[in-house]
């Protein structure tokens, strides 16, 4: 089953969220391993175990290997540290953010594709979880390197639907 075929399951009240699932998958305005590794990485981020299998038969072969672990790793990582950065930005004692967080984060400087595909997925999905805090960071660095509003915004959006589709799926399902 495709994504699309996948969405088009959802009930009639979720029609905006099947037409958005469309539109994402004919989305033109980032190459397809950054469109295609955000589907995978937001669909991983979701933990709903339907959308992550339609997902993954979605994106094989559109994707390098190396591309799609690196989708995955991004959901992985961004799940620790999202619960952490967050709780060390709500917090009312600062000296959180001034201890070392002690957490294994190595595939954030070495993620085996280039830099801004993964900081597209980390950002996709650290607004998925809601840290504001890696929002910034990942937002930062990819104005840094060069990355459009347009770009950013896809990527969130990319989320924002793909956490819709597995909401709604697993409420009637």
């Amino acid at each position: 089953m495709s994504l699309k075929d996948f969405a088009g399951t959802l009930p009639d009240f979720a029609k905006d969220i099947r037409l958005n699932v469309g539109s994402l998958l004919n989305e033109q305005h980032l190459p397809d391993q950054q469109k295609f590794g955000l589907l995978l990485a937001c669909a991983h981020a979701t933990g709903y175990k339907p959308l992550v299998d339609v997902t993954e038969a979605e994106t094989a072969g559109k994707l390098s290997p190396e591309a799609a672990n690196a989708a995955r790793a991004a959901a992985a990582v961004m799940a620790m540290n999202n619960v952490y950065y967050r709780f060390t930005h709500l917090a009312g004692n600062d000296e959180y953010q001034r201890m070392p967080a002690k957490l294994r984060m190595n595939v954030i400087g070495q993620p085996g594709i280039d830099k801004v595909d993964f900081e597209l997925f980390s950002l996709a999905v650290s607004a998925m979880n809601g840290c504001g805090m890696c929002i910034d960071s990942h937002e930062q660095v990819l104005k840094k390197a060069g990355a459009s509003a347009e770009a950013i915004q896809t990527a969130v959006r990319i989320g924002a639907v793909l956490k819709a589709v597995a909401t709604v799926h697993a409420a009637v399902n």
